[in-house]
């Protein structure tokens, strides 16, 4: 049995982490009402974007379709958007993350090469010896989430899909459900889906197949297509960033309450033990006295 000044010292340990695991959640709980607010309230408009930009794009005929960003070909280069945090203590979940990427790049064809485009330290820290081509360009975008910077790495991503330096471009994320609750999500950024017919004519209603007549577009239907693909793509990232915050918060939040409690029933161990073991020790004490009490009368 551990003596008294060991068990003292854990205890001490043990209270001292608890004190820090109680602080981190409830920062966390902080950082994590702003998180859900901020995609809450973007993830209506994107997704109300996206489909207003499919139904555009669907409607476009003949060679108008065939715009650079949603132009399908054959897949050889493939880039792969990792979004994780910069800091841990958030459980499994940017094992997760990094875990959904690793299962799609293994699953590729024999003929594709993935090129990995980490957003976050924890992903960088990963891959660092994987032998996986990297373009750490965004590495550290996830240390504060801003519109701007998350629109100038869609448009360097959307130029080099223009050029051909990528075929194909999709996001590793989470998507965020509760603090308790995420899915990691694979999803296809580039080329930009055309929202097909029939899916368009089923969200419409009765009188679908002559919507296209009773809209007038000014400046034009490929104008404003033009215009609306770049800023749907980095509507679409900015909001697979702020689900991937919410997330992590969350994440963080759920371990270090599990931490606080699971700190909570080693002390409880440890003070039984503490206990046991004075008890212990006065126990010899007082045998030794009277023994030695017995000795001198003898």
């Amino acid at each position: 049995m551990a003596n008294l000044k060991e068990v003292r010292v854990r205890i001490a340990s043990v209270v001292s982490t608890q004190q820090i695991t109680k602080a981190m959640k409830m920062v966390s709980a902080s950082k994590l009402r702003r998180a859900q607010g901020a995609i809450q309230q973007i993830r209506p408009y994107a997704e109300g974007l996206q489909n207003m930009v499919g139904r555009l794009v669907s409607g476009l005929e003949g060679s108008a379709a065939e715009m650079p960003l949603t132009s399908v070909r054959e897949i050889k280069r493939v880039g792969v958007v990792l979004l994780t945090s910069d800091k841990g203590l958030c459980g499994g979940f940017n094992s997760n993350l990094i875990k959904t990427a690793r299962r799609f790049i293994q699953d590729l064809p024999a003929d594709q090469q993935a090129t990995l485009i980490p957003v976050g330290r924890k992903g960088v820290d990963f891959f660092k010896r994987s032998g996986l081509p990297q373009d750490l360009r965004f590495k550290d975008l996830m240390l504060k989430i801003r519109y701007q910077a998350t629109a100038e790495m869609a448009d360097q991503l959307s130029k080099a899909f223009v050029q051909g330096e990528y075929d194909q471009v999709v996001v590793v994320y989470s998507e965020f459900k509760n603090p308790v609750v995420q899915y990691f999500r694979v999803m296809p950024w580039l080329p930009l889906q055309a929202e097909s017919p029939s899916a368009s004519s089923s969200s419409s209603g009765a009188g679908a197949g002559q919507g296209a007549a009773d809209y007038l577009y000014e400046p034009g239907r490929e104008q404003i297509v033009q215009d609306l693909l770049p800023f749907s793509l980095a509507i679409d990232l900015h909001k697979a960033m702020l689900d991937t915050q919410a997330s992590e918060h969350g994440a963080r939040m759920t371990a270090m309450d599990k931490a606080t409690e699971n700190a909570g029933d080693l002390l409880r161990e440890l003070r039984l033990q503490y206990n046991r073991a004075r008890q212990a020790a006065i126990t010899t004490e007082i045998t030794e006295i009277v023994g030695g009490a017995a000795a001198l009368a003898g």
